[in-house]
């Protein structure tokens, strides 16, 4: 387990379109989530004592905590980092101010992921955005004059939006990594009770349009939603896509840990947290076991996503299962119609592919379905 990840679920506003676990700051919450969550580290890190290559801290909006809060979060984390670590944290526009800056520096933050949305004062009133498009080119500019790594979220494709200048900004700012996201509507949200509606072709030209006006300014497409100059990749999230261990602390955190029982055929565990109020009273998390072949579906999904591919060779020495054999003649088929490019034993999406991803992973996948589901070809080897 190399890279760590903290929910931190607190946020001046509740945005309409948000699903995630977040919560508003009131009476002592924030402190007893404090206590909980210093807790639950010393657990993981007598687990898994590290050290970590990766830290990133989510919400929520975690710089939205005050500055003797920060202080005690980081505090509360016992793992050494290694040299040159990526520690990130999310941040909204209306919550740094350079003293702040000063403050994340100091703690060991050294990459900011900023939750601009769009530069479009009309996009962000729509989204519910506590700030403007001032505030948000501010934010940039003080994030980077700061020494930070910097990175942008922009939500494309929206009613009324001219998504290509709000890439155009992006990119004019100089920052190293952009995640350019469509609005998905999820249930349970105030847009999805207004019945907002995304056009479907609109986020195909949007995507068309992050890869060439990005593209053109020097940040490549290494992922389906993510954009970056060389070297300014995100390393934590790579780890996702990677389907390699992390482990997750927080409400509604999710890890994924090393299994490390020889002679099972378990290749990896999941555990979800509860959410704050079960949190904070100590309930476990929710357990779920990963078996080799689960292990390696995920691993196709989610490698597919990256620029890089997924290298099956590799992944049939991670879960002891014969792969190759019953993917290639799919693989090759799905090489014909230009939806993938193989070499060798990797495989990854073409340009065209991108858009069809979700059919591409099903036809990978239905070659695997003859697979037992709990058992690999040989016996496991120890993981982690």
């Amino acid at each position: 387990m190399r890279s760590l990840y903290v929910h931190v679920p607190f946020c001046p506003t509740l945005c309409p379109y948000c699903d995630f676990h977040v919560v508003r700051r009131h009476g002592g919450v924030v402190e007893a989530y404090l206590e909980r969550l210093a807790e639950e580290a010393a657990a993981l890190h007598a687990r898994f004592p590290g050290p970590l290559d990766t830290l990133y801290f989510g919400g929520g909006t975690p710089s939205f905590l005050r500055g003797h809060e920060l202080e005690r979060l980081f505090a509360a984390l016992p793992w050494r980092l290694e040299p040159g670590a990526e520690v990130t944290m999310e941040a909204n526009p209306g919550t740094l101010n350079a003293e702040r800056l000063a403050l994340l520096r100091s703690l060991g933050v050294n990459r900011l992921s900023l939750g601009v949305q769009s530069f479009q004062d009309g996009v962000l009133e729509s989204l519910g955005r506590a700030h403007g498009r001032k505030g948000a080119l501010r934010a940039v500019e003080m994030s980077l004059e700061a020494g930070f790594r910097t990175s942008v979220d922009l939500i494309l494709g929206l009613p009324g939006q001219d998504f290509t200048a709000d890439l155009r900004e992006a990119a004019a700012l100089g920052v190293g990594h952009v995640s350019a996201y469509t609005l998905q509507v999820e249930p349970g949200t105030p847009f999805a009770a207004r019945g907002v509606r995304l056009d479907e072709d609109l986020e195909a030209a949007a995507y068309e349009a992050a890869e060439a006006v990005l593209g053109e300014a020097g940040l490549s497409r290494y992922e389906v939603s993510n954009f970056a100059r060389p070297g300014e990749e995100s390393r934590h999230n790579r780890a996702y896509w990677r389907n390699e261990f992390w482990g997750a602390l927080g409400p509604a955190a999710a890890g994924h840990y090393p299994k490390g029982v020889e002679g099972h055929a378990v290749y990896s565990v999941r555990a979800t947290n509860p959410p704050l109020p079960r949190w904070l009273a100590g309930e476990p998390p929710a357990v779920e076991t990963v078996g080799p072949l689960e292990h390696a579906r995920e691993s196709l999904m989610l490698g597919l996503r990256l620029r890089e591919g997924v290298d099956v060779g590799a992944l049939e020495g991670r879960s002891g299962l014969e792969l190759w054999g019953r993917l290639e003649k799919v693989a090759r088929g799905l090489e014909e119609r230009g939806l993938i490019w193989r070499c060798r034993t990797r495989l990854g999406a073409t340009r065209a592919g991108l858009p069809l991803l979700h059919r591409v992973i099903l036809e990978l996948w239905e070659a695997l379905s003859a697979l037992p589901t709990n058992a690999p070809h040989g016996p496991p080897g120890r993981v982690g």
